[in-house]
């Protein structure tokens, strides 16, 4: 065995709040401890086992390449929360999140919330020899005409506003949030999840890949599920059909998304870097539908191939290679400097010690703001505009909160990441 690592944060459902001092229960084989969650929400770094890093690093039906634990969360005057089947690798930080709803009135009756994380799509599609690791699978509902994804360069171009009867939006943008429909797009009693894209993104990656693979090759198909999310989104692919949402839950429709499902910190940290991205190929500017599969049970050509390119990164290639390796030489990314519903873009430099203006008095803003749910992180006063040594502070504790380089310069990363939670605060989306 070797040792992987988990963090647990804990959140109050309905104001999305850190809860401090609650419990939190970590059971597995022969191992359970108990711990407390702090003024952030979260437990100190956990050490577990984890089998060895070389079961996860080619397909093998033996030893499943990672440990599975159980985290019962507690609290006085909230229900308590059980999440099973977090996944544990070898050598990587595994970040779970955990909502807990308040027991008052009106929940005081609901019964202890349980959760199953689903078995890692590359360890079910190796051990079971199924062939559901497929991104959207042609298929039909309803009435409409049968869901093709299959690429054709010749009409996808912004200036065809009427795109197989889907609306094309002619500018892109990074949007704030998916809409996630978590069924079959005509099953009316599923729920319905709004996700901010950062963390759609994570969550999809977390179950398609091994985090414990080459940086490049997470990043190659971290472009990929990027560029297929973008491509629903801008094709209005359910809206113009009906549908008030911009993805389903299921393969054979779009992606795998699991609410709670077990993040890896490697996967959230290459997200954080390259979520502005998307994939264009054949001159099309346009977001290209790019599939992908495993590579192993089921492997159709001009579709990225996951373990594929897993071996393509340890022979040196780089992610964009990777990617024109699958979807052709003529494949480039395209970064999209927009951001939906979010108040400004990055100012195009870091923000420091020194430096002033209106950037700054917006960012003092935004941390304020989200102090008054993470009183961890320290007010600033007076918002002036000046990067001082308490903006330098607060930023600092921000970081180190969110998983994130703890340097006291606000980077394209930190931005982003504070942007995001600034809008989650004040809207409280859940």
């Amino acid at each position: 065995m070797e040792k992987g690592f988990l963090v647990v944060s804990v959140y109050d459902k309905i104001t999305n709040q850190p809860i401090n001092n609650a419990t939190v229960i970590v059971r597995g084989d022969n191992y359970e401890e108990n711990f407390s969650t702090n003024n952030t929400g979260k437990t100190n770094t956990i050490e577990l086992d984890a089998p060895l890093k070389i079961y996860s690093l080619y397909p093998q039906k033996e030893v499943r390449p990672y440990s599975i634990y159980q985290v019962e969360v507690s609290k006085t005057d909230f229900e308590k929360t059980i999440i099973k089947g977090v996944q544990v690798f070898p050598d990587e930080t595994s970040l779970q999140s955990v909502y807990l709803n308040n027991n008052d009135a009106r929940t005081k009756n609901l019964r202890d919330e349980v959760f199953d994380v689903p078995p890692h799509s590359l360890w079910e599609e190796t051990k079971e020899g199924g062939s559901q690791n497929i991104s959207g699978i042609t298929t039909n509902f309803s009435n409409t005409n049968p869901i093709s994804n299959t690429y054709t360069p010749d009409i996808l171009n912004t200036n065809n506003i009427n795109l197989n009867d889907n609306r094309v939006v002619p500018e892109f943008f990074i949007p704030e949030y998916v809409i996630v429909h978590d069924g079959a797009p005509t099953d009316t009693n599923r729920p319905r999840y709004y996700v901010p894209f950062v963390d759609y993104i994570k969550n999809v990656a977390s179950g398609e890949i091994y985090s414990t693979w080459p940086v490049e090759s997470l990043m190659a198909n971290i472009y990929a599920i990027m560029s297929f999310t973008m491509n629903r989104i801008h094709t209005e692919w359910y809206r113009s059909r009906g549908f008030n949402f911009t993805v389903t839950s299921l393969p054979r429709f779009d992606q795998t998304y699991y609410y709670n499902r077990t993040i890896f910190k490697s996967i959230s940290d290459v997200v954080d870097q390259v979520f502005n991205y998307h994939i264009q190929r054949d001159n099309n500017n346009f977001p290209f539908l790019a599939q992908y599969n495993d590579g192993i049970q089921t492997n159709i050509p001009g579709r990225l191939s996951q373990w594929g390119s897993k071996y393509l990164a340890d022979d040196g290639y780089s992610a964009l290679q990777i990617l024109r390796h699958y979807y052709g030489s003529s494949t480039i990314l395209v970064s999209s400097e927009k951001t939906q519903g979010l108040p400004t873009t990055f100012p195009g430099y870091n923000l420091t010690i020194g430096v002033c203006g209106d950037q700054v008095q917006r960012l003092q803003v935004m941390l304020n703001a989200i102090s008054g749910n993470f009183p961890a992180i320290p007010t600033i006063s007076p918002v002036n505009g000046q990067y001082n040594d308490d903006t330098k502070d607060s930023v600092e504790v921000f970081q180190q909160v969110f998983e994130l380089p703890v340097t006291g310069t606000v980077d394209f990363r930190t931005w982003y990441r504070i942007k995001n939670i600034y809008i989650a605060v004040s809207r409280k989306l859940e």
